[in-house]
């Protein structure tokens, strides 16, 4: 079985991996030249043109995923909590842990078409459903299938 230690780090590594990737795309995502909208030469809806929140910095991030400003804030969020959670295990593990419900849940609400704008504040629709649930799936792996596993076996060979 893995050793305890590989298993640390391996979750202090997702949650780094996932930290690094979210705070890339917050950043690109208020960068006008990385931001496009689909079928025009305008790069993003900016903010005195929006008449609401939600378009209000809309546009696809490297011409992939639909975002707005929320959004924006809310990946660089994410991705500063999953960096500064790297510093230790448990930190690791509480955000392994709390990013695979939520953005389980994100992805899960990304199909659906009342939800798919997340109630009007933010884009999950499109390639978000895939990066969310892709993201997920790797927290979900090295935050609680993983961590489990050594447990079992380190239970297993007290007894």
């Amino acid at each position: 079985m893995e050793n305890t230690n590989t298993v640390k780090m391996a979750e202090r590594y997702c949650a780094l991996i996932v930290g690094i990737l979210f705070l890339i795309l917050g950043i690109a995502g208020f960068i006008p030249g990385l931001v496009s909208l689909p079928g025009t030469d305008a790069s993003y809806v900016p903010a005195d043109a929006a008449h609401n929140a939600y378009s209000a910095g809309f546009g696809y991030v490297f011409g992939l995923f639909p975002t707005n400003f929320l959004h924006n804030l809310v990946h660089c969020a994410v991705g500063v909590w999953g960096i500064a959670s790297y510093q230790s295990y448990i930190n690791a593990r509480l955000f392994n842990r709390a990013f695979a419900v939520s953005y389980v849940l994100l992805a899960i609400m990304g199909l659906l078409p009342f939800t798919k704008t997340l109630f009007g504040l933010m884009p999950i629709f499109g390639n978000n459903v895939l990066l969310n649930a892709l993201t997920a799936i790797a927290a979900v792996y090295y935050g609680i299938i993983i961590p489990a596993k050594v447990s079992d076996s380190s239970i297993a060979k007290t007894l």
